[in-house]
């Protein structure tokens, strides 16, 4: 099968550039921008474009799939050549359910944690050398691409995601992917630039619930009350199978589960790890996992890139870094953090970097995010509002809608980074989240 890939840099489309790669099809592709880690593994591959850029010749009539990534705009002359060529365009989530039609699909969903849930699930598969297809959005330990894709294995494990398909497909991802089982971690609103309210948000869930095939499973967090209406509002036919919050216990610093099996250590903490946990833990009975099996392979799962991961400084110093952008993702890894570390000066840092966060109406949601810190940084740039086109924000409304007259705010990354110089990182531990990098702040030193 010969492949074009428009827009092939991306995070997710170079991974499913290379999984084609590996299951022998022709790929090909094309962008205006690579970074890394991309460049160098496409490069790896033999699929790295020689020159950046879009160039209609690529796409010929022999082409049996063009897929269409979201960093590639309505007017791409790529597209307007397969367009023109009649040929079949996909978006990326359309070519993995037309990859894994034939197969089981296992689609892990929700606002938060589904990232975390889909890891645990594949770590702990990949423990017992049980072999599935799969596309996850983090690096994971022990795997070299985010996407695998076979002929023969019978089930994919599917991260679903509720943002949009593709330039042209306006569709959420997940809506493409019609689960045999299903998971649902948490609602809670994002992606305002796309979804203008909560209820506009809230219907792609219920539009999800909907795609599930007649006869099949939803797993969800019966803990989550959106969820618990969309569940129980739903009027399709499937099966439906509430998890919670498992007990534990904090020992010496370390998390373990209390089970029928005795106590779990664990490596990864906070109460939403241990929700994700449990939701993982009924997803992978259906896919054959006893649950002893399950726990001996999940004492040696560290967490997801990016997810309450621990960083290795030179100082020894103790930092974890979080993805948490969304407020229900900050309120969840601050409050693992202070369970963790009751006894620590905690230091809290985040940088407000999406269209959302910086927000002025969607700001109301952060609502004592911060609370509880021995110290707590929000930082934004003022040239990142520039550049999207929005209004300025003051320090005051950010402290204002954070609740939190206490807050540091920082609109200047040299001024957080003067003032992280300040800081001895070998005292008190600090939890930093951001989907950016604090204007190039090195956590490692």
């Amino acid at each position: 099968m010969k492949t074009h890939f428009i827009a092939i840099g991306g995070s997710a489309m170079h991974n499913l550039a290379i999984a084609l790669k590996d299951k022998g099809y022709q790929v090909t592709g094309s962008d205006d921008a690579i970074f890394e880690p991309s460049r160098s593994r496409l490069e790896k591959k033999g699929i790295l474009p020689e020159t950046l850029g879009w160039f209609p010749e690529k796409i010929t009539s022999d082409l049996d799939a063009v897929i269409l990534g979201m960093h590639a705009h309505q007017d791409n002359p790529e597209l307007a050549k397969a367009k023109e060529l009649g040929l079949r365009i996909y978006s990326y989530p359309e070519f993995l359910y037309e990859q894994s039609k034939n197969k089981t699909r296992v689609v892990i969903a929700g606002s938060h944690g589904k990232t975390t849930i889909t890891s645990m699930i594949l770590h702990v598969l990949n423990f017992h050398q049980k072999d599935v297809d799969y596309m996850v959005g983090a690096q994971l330990e022990g795997f070299d691409c985010m996407v695998k894709l076979t002929r023969d294995n019978d089930f994919m494990v599917l991260e679903g995601d509720e943002y949009l398909s593709s330039p042209i497909d306006l569709r959420s991802k997940f809506l493409l992917y019609q689960p045999n089982i299903a998971l649902l971690s948490g609602i809670a609103w994002d992606h305002i630039n796309v979804f203008k309210t909560f209820d506009d948000y809230v219907d792609q869930f219920r539009k999800f619930v909907a795609s599930i095939t007649p006869g099949g499973i939803l797993v969800y967090n019966e803990e989550d009350p959106e969820v618990v209406k969309v569940v129980e509002n739903a009027e399709n036919y499937f099966r439906k199978i509430p998890y919670k919050t498992p007990e534990y216990e904090i020992v010496n610093g370390k998390v373990h589960l209390k089970t029928e099996m005795g106590d779990i250590p664990l490596s990864v903490f906070g109460a939403h790890n241990l929700l994700n946990l449990e939701g993982a833990r009924h997803i992978c009975q259906h896919l054959g996992i006893m649950d002893e099996d399950f726990y001996e392979a999940i004492m040696s799962f560290k967490g997801a890139s990016k997810r309450l991961e621990k960083v290795e400084r030179d100082d020894k110093g103790t930092l974890y870094k979080d993805f948490a952008h969304a407020p229900s993702k900050v309120k969840a890894a601050v409050k693992a953090f202070k369970e963790q570390f009751k006894n620590e000066k905690k230091y809290g840092f985040l940088e407000l970097h999406t269209y959302s966060s910086l927000n002025p109406i969607f700001l109301e949601q952060y609502d004592h995010a911060m609370d509880g810190l021995d110290e707590a940084v929000v930082f934004y740039s003022e040239d990142a509002l520039k550049i999207k086109r929005m209004e300025p924000i003051s320090p005051d409304l950010i402290k204002e809608k954070f609740k939190n007259e206490n807050l540091k705010v920082f609109t200047n990354a040299e001024d957080l980074h003067e003032y992280w110089n300040t800081l001895d990182k070998s005292q008190g531990v600090y939890l930093m989240m951001s989907s950016g990098n604090f204007g190039g702040l090195d956590l490692t030193k």
